[in-house]
């Protein structure tokens, strides 16, 4: 499994609140499986040793294939804005 750990901002369209295709890198990608949400849990977000309080987040997990055919699974995390910001790609 190759993966693909460098912050990047895709584009992302949503149908009914569902992730539908990105674009990356200025390539078009189309969501070719059911995306899955993905984001912090409320266990995550507090911890007795912590001392500042952890900022919660909301992102998708998709597998998209692009115009050229190539098939990867992309994280992505809302960035406030309608900014997505890519977390990881891999195959």
């Amino acid at each position: 499994m190759t993966t693909l750990i460098e912050p990047d901002i895709v584009a992302l369209w949503l149908v009914d609140g569902v992730p539908v295709r990105l674009v990356w890198r200025g390539e078009r990608w189309r969501a070719s499986d059911a995306p899955t949400r993905i984001g912090s849990r409320p266990e995550d977000l507090w911890h007795p040793a912590l001392t500042h309080p952890v900022e919660a987040w909301t992102g998708w997990r998709l597998q998209a294939t692009s115009t050229r055919g190539e098939t990867l699974m992309f994280e992505v995390r809302e960035a406030g804005d309608g900014a997505w910001h890519l977390l990881r790609a891999f195959d």
